[in-house]
């Protein structure tokens, strides 16, 4: 991905182009939560979340289905998010849970990629926020059209056409209204931004030169693929 081109990404459903503000949101998946065992009562966590964890994936972030994303030379690997994200359709404040969903436009697939870690608190932009660190795609598709609710769709991940992981959108500390509603209460989405689910458990890894794929149902396939970064030139093999 050509850091110095943002992708202008538009899609067949209200509002079409996207704002390029993606909101992701830590630990919501149960099983992920249980996985930090005893760790979540200690420092630096304390104590399990009582409200969203969120953080941002910025503009620079974004990439299309089909794009390139460049591994960091210090990165063996990546890890990869399968999240459903909630594209907004009208702006959202102080909203109640039962009238959350009125405000989407739809649900789209994102690719989370992130550098592996180990802890979830205050979560490095170093490590999230690279380059082409959520691919977005391939279609943006009304709520009412899933084949499911928004909360039960299976969630598949391909690494060079292997099967790797199997999930599903619920399990969700919060979902998919509540979540809205929660986040509504500090702060104002707006038409085009995108408020993820949550990872689940268990995230697997690809490195440079893989090709992957997500697919959630009623959402079709994400395709990214994974290449290694380039050495930098040195002024001798420049000339």
């Amino acid at each position: 991905m050509n850091p110095s081109h943002q992708p202008t990404l538009e899609f067949d459903a209200a509002p079409y182009k996207l704002s390029g503000v993606v909101y992701g949101c830590l630990l919501n998946h149960a099983p992920a939560l249980a996985a930090l065992g005893d760790a979540v009562h200690l420092p630096p966590y304390k104590a399990p979340p009582r409200a969203p964890v969120l953080y941002i994936k910025p503009r620079n972030a974004l990439a299309a289905d089909g794009d390139t994303v460049v591994v960091p030379a210090d990165a063996d690997a990546l890890q990869l998010g399968a999240a459903l994200g909630l594209v907004i359709g009208r702006t959202v404040c102080r909203v109640s849970e039962d009238l959350a969903l009125d405000h989407v436009a739809g649900a789209v697939i994102v690719n989370d990629l992130s550098v592996p870690h180990a802890s979830f608190y205050r979560p490095s932009v170093r490590f999230k926020a690279r380059d082409g660190f959520c691919p977005l795609g391939p279609k943006v598709v009304a709520l009412a059209d899933l084949p499911a609710s928004v909360d039960a769709l299976a969630v598949r991940v391909y690494v060079d056409g292997t099967l790797v992981h199997q999930t599903h959108t619920g399990d969700r500390l919060r979902a998919a209204a509540r979540l809205l509603a929660d986040v509504s209460e500090f702060m104002t989405l707006s038409p085009g931004d995108i408020l993820m689910l949550g990872v689940s458990a268990d995230a697997p890894l690809a490195r440079a030169g893989q090709q992957v794929a997500i697919e959630i149902d009623g959402l079709g396939r994400l395709h990214t693929t994974l290449i290694a970064e380039a050495a930098p030139l040195n002024e001798e093999s420049a000339r």
